[in-house]
This record gives C-alpha cells, structure tokens and sequence, in this order.
C-alpha cells in the first residue's frame, strides 16, 4: 500500500515495515538534487518532523516525516549514486524505512489518485 502527504513524500508499508522517499513531483520541483543528508538508523521521529535535508542547485529542503517511526534502514547507495534519487525517486530513490510505525497515521495520507488531483491542483494554482 503506497500512500502519498501534501509535502510530497511517499509512504510504502508493508508487513510493518513503511519505506519512505520522496515524489517525482518534489524531484521536479527541486531540479537535479546533488546532496541527500540521510537520517540516522535508529533515531525516531513523529509525523512531520524534519526526517533529512537534500540540496539541489535551486534550493536546500527540509524533508518532512508523512508518519511517525523509527528508522531501521536508510539507503546507503544514495550517498553513492544519487541519480537513484532523481532517476527513480518512487522506487530506488527511497530515503529510509521505519518500524514502530503508527497505522492510523497512514490514514491521514492521499491515495495514488488523490495526489495526482491534487498535484494538479497545485501546479494550476501557480499559474
């Protein structure tokens, strides 16, 4: 189950288990990112807490936590190969994956189809 926040992260849980990363949309925005601050295994955050820090040439973002936990794995190739972030945010670009996660907080988050209206929404209302 893939779950999407209006700070465009995306959520996959499973088996308790909650990989998170960022949307292509927020890579889109962001331009070419070159640097990715990755959390700390073990730490534990609450929902929309700062979960890491990536740099592009537009701009350094806070990344928000969609839900609480805590991390029980960051992906290490990103510090290597960051082109997993901007080639394929919504799969191999994941940032971290966390445990002791709060299910009822994934309820808070959009489906696929809600996200895609509401990128829409955002990005006509730029205009």
């Amino acid at each position: 189950m893939t779950k999407f926040s209006e700070n465009h992260q995306w959520v996959d849980y499973e088996n308790g288990i909650a990989t998170i990363g960022i949307t292509a949309h927020a890579v889109e925005e962001l331009g070419e990112i070159n640097f990715v601050e990755l959390p700390t295994v073990g730490a534990a955050f609450t929902q929309d807490d700062i979960l890491c820090i990536v740099e592009s040439a537009k701009a350094a973002s806070d990344i928000l936590t969609p839900i609480g936990g805590s991390v029980c794995e960051v992906n290490e190739q990103l510090e290597e190969n960051l082109g997993l972030i901007n080639g394929s945010p919504e799969t191999d670009g994941w940032i971290c994956k966390f445990t002791d996660v709060d299910e009822a907080e994934l309820d808070s988050l959009m489906e696929e189809e809600e996200y895609d209206v509401f990128v829409e929404q955002e990005i006509g209302g730029d205009e």
